[in-house]
């Protein structure tokens, strides 16, 4: 009687293994077919910052 319980149950649970098996395997397969380039350098410009940072600080300093 528990053998068959645990098949019952077992086949009960099988569809959401398999969905979850779907859900991991799938952004794995897709790391393969990424086209990526050799270069190991990223080059963009460089805007100097608004000064955002310190009048965050100040406030926050002040809210103390």
């Amino acid at each position: 009687m528990k053998a068959r319980n645990f098949m019952t149950n077992g086949m009960r649970m099988l569809p959401g293994l398999i969905a979850l098996a779907c859900m991991v395997s799938i952004p794995l397969a897709a790391v393969g077919t990424v086209r990526a380039g050799n270069e190991n350098i990223i080059e963009g410009t460089y805007q100097k910052s608004s000064g955002a940072g310190f009048v965050l600080m100040v406030s926050l300093q002040r809210a103390q």
